[in-house]
């Protein structure tokens, strides 16, 4: 059995992306920036400009292709079904260069599937999950990514946790949304022994019940806020017994720490946007690939900011993930305009 850099771990799924132009869908469209709602006309039909059907996506399998063209050896433990959808998704992994020794293709089951409304550079995704059963298998590898997975996923927390003591292998977390739902109490077996915890400034909130206003101040008070509530999160986060934790938050940027206390934001560089899915397994797998590689914290943070900057620039989350090569060409562009501090 080869010994993989990297297994990633969790649900895969087909995306189809929808894009409605703006001046096509005036009619029937509102949006409402101030509220952060897009809203269509009851019963109306809604043109499409274009449509992109993209499978073999979805947290784990997005880690799993992007740290493989980064020059690790990756493999991925999902389940899918066994319809058409189901087939080219394990056909993609595989054609990426991805480990596909631990894909599980259930009998009589369906794939996943996301319709994910692009409008104006911002997506909405309506999502269908499988009911799946979780079965982790044996494999060797130095590091576990645990991601998204379905509602019945206890037993294979208590897996990947009996795998991780068993072999001395090291844990990245970046938990779902049904992951999230259990609460930090229920998570904290996990959280304890992450090596990396990866998550977005709302999944942080979530997992410590933060609530963080956005209030009108100044440009002084508001940088004060920021800083007070990103220590805030990084302290309750630290609690959870993850060791380095990762925050990303969108145009803000990112910040990581690996004792607490020295916790660093790097921005984001001046680079087109055409659509936002996957930017955050991007960012994750570039951060974890440089980790593994032996890079410092603050290249690692660099490198997840180049993978993310680039899949912004493409419909999908797959179809911008750097190479080894492209990424240091990426580092070398921008590296200048980003200079990391500590907060």
């Amino acid at each position: 059995m080869q010994k993989l850099d990297i297994l990633a771990i969790g649900d895969t799924t087909i995306d189809v992306f929808l894009t409605v132009d703006p001046q096509d869908s005036q009619a029937v469209c509102n949006l409402d920036e101030e509220e952060c709602r897009i809203s269509f006309e009851y019963g109306a039909k809604v043109p499409v400009s274009s449509m992109v059907r993209i499978p073999g996506v979805g947290n784990a399998a997005n880690l799993a292709v992007g740290s493989a063209r980064l020059g690790l050896s990756s493999g991925i433990y999902t389940v899918l079904g066994s319809d058409k959808d189901s087939q080219d998704s394990k056909d993609v992994l595989t054609e990426e260069g991805v480990d596909g020794t631990h894909i599980v293709m259930e009998n009589g089951g369906k794939s996943n599937f996301s319709a994910v409304l692009n409008y104006s550079g911002e997506r909405t995704i309506f999502v269908y999950h499988e009911l799946r059963k979780y079965d982790l298998p044996q494999f060797e590898s130095e590091w576990v990514y645990l991601t998204s997975v379905g509602k019945e996923h206890a037993k294979l927390h208590e897996q990947v946790l009996e795998h991780v003591a068993r072999n001395n292998t090291k844990l990245a977390f970046n938990p779902g949304s049904y992951q999230l739902l259990d609460g930090v109490e229920k998570l904290k077996p996990v959280l304890e022994k992450a090596s990396v915890l990866l998550v977005n400034r709302e999944e942080a909130q979530r997992l410590v019940d933060g609530d963080i206003e956005d209030i009108e101040r100044s440009d002084i008070e508001r940088s004060d806020i920021e800083r007070s509530d990103i220590e805030g999160l990084f302290s309750k986060l630290k609690d959870t017994g993850a060791e380095t934790i990762v925050i990303t938050d969108g145009q803000r940027g990112s910040y990581a720490t690996h004792d607490g206390r020295e916790i660093w934001h790097m921005g984001v560089p001046d680079t087109p946007v055409v659509e936002r899915t996957g930017c955050g397994d991007a960012y994750s797998t570039g951060f974890l690939t440089a980790i593994i590689k032996g890079e410092s914290l603050i290249d690692a943070m660099l490198w997840g900011t180049m993978n993310a900057s680039s899949v912004l620039q493409h419909v999908g989350a797959r179809e911008g993930l750097l190479t080894s090569g492209q990424i240091v060409e990426w580092v070398e562009k921008y590296k200048s305009s980003l200079k990391p501090k500590m907060i």
